[in-house]
């Protein structure tokens, strides 16, 4: 356990009290207490999700001294969790080392990728692990697609998203164990955390048991929760959740007809459960509330949290996403044989006679050729670059049905540290999802004197036209009911040092309603060209894990239809030798 800061400013009282102890709800105050037959008070507390512990003078506590000691915030990540017998990290893992073992090709493949997200990352990567040579084009001069980040002019790092590494992201898990940097993981205590609106200032918990196996640890974390929702809307919740626990994944699956709400309706759960539960989930999973989203998103996320010891576990990534995780994969591509190439916007996919691709050709006016082609960029973006010849195509015409969703990501710098925790934190306000105290959560933007509020705003639809005072201004409004002792709109409170707002137009694909039948398999029906992205067919929907996941689907693709492909481009190459 190392030292990682101080608390600038503690009130202590005597008690006459000889003991009593601590209560963990992250709600409560600290509690110190005498230390019979001494002249000290003894006292810990969570202070910033951090324990901490300090032994006071008596006299230093009745009658301040000018130099009194400040007490030390003592910070510990929690241990990397155990993860590796998982039956889906298994899987996972099967499936990278399969590329690595698969016979080495005569000869390899050059493929193009458009979009250096972790989906098009992820492709090259693997398709470099297979012995092919990988040509990865990004548009923008930043690695990580959704997962981008900025330095601003002081150093500090502002990001495109507030992400989060869950414990049931098997395929993401691997990725960073095959990289070695595991290490660059920060987990935390194994709790879920929500604001109480009706009581500002105070949190409400789900602790889950380590000592418990799933699902037990979360139906225990769940029942000894009594603030959120009580006992018979746990029982009618439970109820209405029995089909899915017996009707297994046919029946998760046939519930994306429904929005959530009508799924509640349906299965005759208590209003309040959409209230203290399924406006949280929503926001959090898709950027928008449950009367939009499909009931097949939540059931697929509970399943994996309740099924896994592990898989609601969170961990935060030690530093911004393009250094501390996409550079590594970078560096692998290229240690491969492959390349990435930044500031590389594709401006055209032009066709050969018989509509197959051509080659891509870049608003720089340079042309990329290559054997194969993929594109990996959000599906808005792949809707623009269609040629007109493949618009007819049903697999590409239910690609209209999946829209990116809007969402923001507010970073506001305070002047002083905020008691806040070392976890994500879900808000329950109308305005914003979850956030976190990037100054606690993270090593690289750590600082001792001032609290970095990171906060996704959604829904965003209404919003991301406005400018960005209007949403500043907005969101303290809203944190001042969650910081009544810390924080005013007016700021007369904590003072605002600076803020970034980034919009994202379209982020993930919008999850309502009848869009699993129109998500596209890697494999498209044009020949030598594939798609990945986390809108394509995967289990994990629009995540990190399923944008991950369908780069790994889209290269094992590419490798199945290795003969097919080395023929057609002998046949291309047979062409242009006639030609010329």
């Amino acid at each position: 356990m190392s030292i990682i800061g101080s608390v600038s400013c503690v009130k202590l009282s005597v008690t006459n009290q000889n003991t009593f102890w601590w209560d963990r709800n992250l709600g409560q105050r600290s509690t110190f207490h005498n230390d019979p037959g001494s002249n000290h008070i003894l006292g810990s507390r969570v202070f910033t999700g951090c324990l901490v512990k300090a032994t006071i003078s008596l006299h230093t506590a009745l009658k301040p001294r000018r130099r009194a000691k400040y007490l030390q915030v003592l910070c510990k990540d929690f241990p990397r969790p155990e993860l590796e017998n998982t039956i889906n990290y298994l899987e996972a893992a099967q499936l990278s080392s399969s590329f690595k073992t698969s016979p080495r090709p005569n000869i390899p493949l050059k493929i193009v990728i458009a979009g250096a997200g972790l989906a098009g990352l992820s492709t090259a990567k693997y398709l470099a692990d297979a012995g092919h040579k990988p040509i990865l084009l990004e548009a923008r001069d930043v690695l990580g697609g959704k997962v981008a980040a900025w330095k601003d002019s002081d150093g500090d790092w502002y990001e495109t998203g507030l992400h989060i590494f869950f414990g049931a992201y098997p395929n993401m898990q691997n990725l960073f164990g095959e990289l070695g940097i595991n290490d660059r993981l920060q987990w935390k205590e194994h709790s879920m955390i929500f604001a109480m609106p009706n009581k500002p200032g105070e949190f409400s918990r789900f602790d889950f048991p380590e000592v418990l196996p799933a699902p037990l640890n979360g139906i225990f974390a769940i029942l000894r929760n009594n603030e959120m929702l009580t006992w018979p809307e746990k029982v009618r919740f439970a109820i209405g959740l029995l089909p899915a626990i017996l009707g297994g994944q046919a029946y998760v699956e046939a519930q994306d007809g429904l929005t959530a709400t009508e799924w509640m309706k349906k299965q005759g759960v208590p209003d309040r459960v959409n209230d203290e539960v399924f406006i949280p989930m929503s926001k959090a999973l898709n950027f928008i509330n449950p009367d939009e989203l499909s009931m097949q998103c939540i059931l697929i996320a509970l399943n994996r949290f309740l099924q896994e010891k592990h898989g609601s576990k969170i961990a935060f990534l030690d530093g911004n996403p393009p250094e501390r995780l996409c550079m590594p994969i970078v560096e692998h591509v290229r240690s491969l044989g492959g390349e990435v190439l930044l500031n590389s916007r594709i401006q055209k996919i032009e066709l050969n006679p018989d509509g197959t691709v051509k080659h891509f050709l870049l608003t720089s006016g340079e042309i990329i050729s290559g054997d194969v082609y993929v594109i990996a960029t959000p599906v808005d973006i792949l809707k623009l670059l269609l040629p007109n010849e493949w618009k007819g195509i049903s697999y590409f015409k239910k690609l209209e049905k999946l829209v990116g969703v809007p969402v923001i990501n507010v970073h506001i710098w305070f002047d002083r540290k905020l008691n806040t925790y070392d976890q994500l934190l879900f808000s329950r306000s109308p305005l914003l999802s979850v956030y976190a105290d990037m100054s606690v959560t993270c090593k690289e933007y750590y600082d001792p004197n001032h609290s970095m509020l990171e906060l996704v705003f959604a829904p965003a639809e209404e919003w991301i036209s406005r400018t960005d005072q209007e949403i500043i201004d907005a969101t303290m409004k809203e944190l001042s009911k969650l910081f009544p002792d810390e924080i005013a709109a007016d700021q007369s409170k904590a003072k605002i040092l600076k803020y970034h707002v980034v919009k994202t137009p379209r982020s993930v694909y919008k999850t309502i309603p009848g869009c699993e039948p129109c998500r596209p398999l890697q494999r498209s029906p044009v020949e030598g060209f594939y798609l990945a992205g986390d809108y394509t067919k995967q289990k994990y929907l629009a995540s990190m894990e399923g944008a991950v996941l369908s780069g790994k689907l889209c290269a094992q693709a590419i490798v199945q239809d290795y003969d097919l492909l080395v023929s057609r481009a002998q046949r291309s190459q047979t062409t242009k030798m006639s030609v010329a």
